[in-house]
């Protein structure tokens, strides 16, 4: 064999190890647009055969699912320029694609090209959840800058009033400034818990569960709501039929608070509240059902309830958080929750957990 010959032999040799070892999809094809090697990843990932080895391109187009692909290459050969783009099959992958005009040096020719695929799927992926993540952020502060500029108007309104009632000895209008003052105040407590609540579920959603009793977690709530409880004037009777249920103790803690502190929050002011809580077995789940005689929400926002952002009435300030929190989490966790309401008789949410001994 000449020496020119060994060296062709060598060159393809090595050409036809790297095709071999390569772990990325890759392509050569030559200037007449035939298919001469491809690696075995480009094999797995476009369905290519060894059939397809001396195929014209456009004979091999629709395996890829690129619809300019033979554009693009034509282009390369033809200017010798590397081409770099981003592209998505039909398939919805998406892919960094580089066509590099394979060169043979002694001739200074472009006879063909070497095309890359690299997949970045994930990382496109990852760019549009970040995308939606800094709209729901911006939303988000929307949401909170308008709902805390009416508790604080109020609060420079109070100001004022009580200045006036000060300055004439009007105890009478001191003592309702003070309340709505506090009333105010205790609004912007709710937005801002609902503000922290909102960034902390991000980390929170998928906390790690442990075996954790429901009845317990509802009555360390029902102590928290004591005030609450006790200048309302409810009456909670409860009937916990089963205890153990496997999910985050922080978690199912802030469920329990959400769903107690809305039901006294959105009671009918022409009746005492009663709230009811359960527990049962139910298939996998551990059903905790918490009932009330309240304001009731229309079938019609069922399903809105549990959106970002939903408030259904402006009885209270809030961002409109609560509920979505509590149904994200559920979601994560292997669990839903429901309710069923009819207005003027009052709301029960049912919140299905897993079970400790499944």
């Amino acid at each position: 064999m000449s020496r020119a010959g060994k060296e062709v032999y060598m060159h393809n040799e090595n050409l036809e190890n790297y095709f071999e070892n390569t772990i990325i999809p890759q392509l050569y094809v030559d200037a007449g647009l035939i298919l001469r090697k491809f690696t075995p990843p480009a094999m797995k990932q476009f369905t290519l055969t060894h059939s397809d080895i001396g195929k014209n391109m456009h004979d091999v187009v629709d395996n890829i699912r690129y619809a300019t692909l033979i554009e693009n290459i034509t282009e390369v050969i033809d200017t010798g320029i590397i081409l770099e783009k981003e592209v998505q099959t039909t398939d919805k992958r998406w892919f960094q694609m580089n066509i590099l005009p394979y060169i043979v040096r002694k001739q200074k020719k472009t006879n063909g090209v070497i095309i890359t695929f690299v997949d970045i799927t994930s990382r496109i992926r990852a760019l549009k959840d970040l995308e939606k993540v800094n709209a729901d952020h911006n939303t988000f502060i929307y949401a909170v800058s308008h709902d805390i500029k009416q508790p604080l108007s109020i609060i420079a309104l109070i100001g004022d009033i009580l200045s006036d009632a000060f300055n004439t000895h009007n105890k009478e209008q001191f003592e309702k400034g003070i309340e709505t003052l506090k009333r105010s105040v205790k609004n912007m407590n709710g937005i801002l818990q609902d503000f922290t609540e909102h960034i902390k579920v991000k980390a929170d959603l998928s906390a790690e569960s442990e075996r954790i009793n429901i009845e317990n977690i509802c009555e360390d709530v029902i102590l928290a709501l004591k005030d609450e409880i006790h200048s309302v004037g409810v009456k909670i009777k409860t009937e916990f039929k089963t205890s153990e249920i496997q999910f985050s103790r922080k978690n199912a803690r802030s469920i329990v608070y959400n769903l107690l502190s809305n039901a006294i929050k959105y009671k009918d002011p022409s009746k005492p509240l009663k709230i009811s809580i359960k527990t049962k077995k139910v298939k996998n789940y551990a059903l905790l059902s918490i009932q009330d005689n309240g304001l009731g929400i229309d079938k019609e926002h069922h399903k809105m309830v549990f959106k970002k952002f939903t408030r259904i009435n402006n009885i209270q300030e809030g961002t409109g958080l609560g509920l979505y929190i509590v149904s994200t989490m559920m979601e994560n966790n292997g669990g839903k929750i429901e309710v069923k309401s009819v207005p003027g008789e009052g709301s029960i949410f049912k919140v299905y957990f897993k079970r400790s001994d499944d």
